[in-house]
């Protein structure tokens, strides 16, 4: 986990009526041998859901490119800063477990935004005041990085047809989104879902998983497409697809286990609530029952495709 230390007005940041403008402000941040360093970067408000919802801002930062070169932020211009949406008691403890997401997707999907768990120590300006906090938060690549990585390019749709999507990547992210009880996205619609055209293929990516029954925040809700009744309800989003290629991923999220669990017992120190910590993983495990019998298997994935 990095230290970073931020200081601006977010009451300014989220009041800005012109996305492009960036405020400037500084970043510390601390390097291995337990020193700081600090760099300008300009920062913007994001995510109009959040926005809605949420009393911090999610942040888009901008750095230069030539103050950023031999830095832990070189080949990094942009990124996105996740926060904790209120200023409640498991704050910190919902973007950890955000970070498990974006760390379990890594594990099953070789296409992913890289992301970095960040200790953050923020001042809000308040006029001639500031009030202090201390967030967790994450840093997650920027969609053109993740493009330029893979060697591949954005590929800009309002929608499209999911049979026109990767088909194994397609249900490698209904898997996922099963497994976290994330109802939060629509791979047709581009709804939380980054495509990407590689190798003459259109790969979907997956991202903000702040409404899953994983993260189970307090402002989380379901989608009003499906019908369950909290998101803690799992129900497989996926079109329906060969059956052979269903048994491929079932035994792929299969023999990741042991690798998804392990990384989910590595975040354990990063956690405020031991409860917290141990309600994921529970309900981690539960996806794995689904996946190891037959009958809960077809019943609640393969019989709740779509199409």
């Amino acid at each position: 986990m990095l230290p970073l230390k931020l200081s601006y007005s977010n009451k300014e940041v989220k009041n800005s009526k012109v996305d492009s403008i960036y405020f400037k402000t500084i970043i510390t941040y601390k390097l291995q041998d337990n020193s700081w360093d600090s760099l300008e970067v300009g920062i913007r408000k994001r995510g109009y859901s959040r926005l809605r919802n949420c009393y911090f801002a999610p942040i888009r930062m901008k750095f230069k490119k030539e103050d950023i070169k031999n830095t832990i932020f070189e080949d990094n211009k942009k990124l996105k800063l996740v926060l904790p949406c209120l200023k409640e008691s498991d704050n910190n403890d919902n973007v950890v477990k955000e970070f498990i997401a974006y760390k379990i997707y890594e594990i099953i999907s070789p296409y992913y935004f890289k992301t970095r768990l960040v200790d953050i120590d923020y001042e809000e300006n308040k006029g001639s005041k500031t009030k202090p906090f201390n967030l967790k938060g994450i840093l997650k690549e920027d969609d053109k990085d993740v493009a330029k990585r893979f060697d591949g390019k954005i590929f800009e749709r309002e929608s499209v047809s999911p049979y026109a999507l990767d088909s194994l990547t397609s249900v490698r992210n209904s898997f996922f989104n099963y497994l976290i009880g994330n109802t939060d996205f629509s791979q047709s619609h581009l709804h939380n879902v980054k495509l990407i055209y590689i190798d003459k293929s259109i790969v979907p990516i997956c991202y903000d998983f702040d409404m899953s029954g994983l993260v189970n925040a307090s402002y989380a809700a379901v989608s009003e497409t499906v019908n369950i009744e909290s998101v803690t309800d799992r129900t497989y989003r996926g079109v329906k697809r060969n059956q052979l290629l269903y048994n491929q991923v079932r035994n792929e999220f299969l023999g990741h286990k042991s690798q998804i669990l392990k990384s989910i017992n590595d975040t354990e120190k990063y956690f405020e609530s031991s409860k917290e910590f141990s309600s994921l993983k529970t309900f981690v495990l539960e996806f794995f029952d689904v996946l190891n019998n037959d009958a809960m298997f077809k019943q609640r994935i393969i019989d709740q495709a779509r199409g």
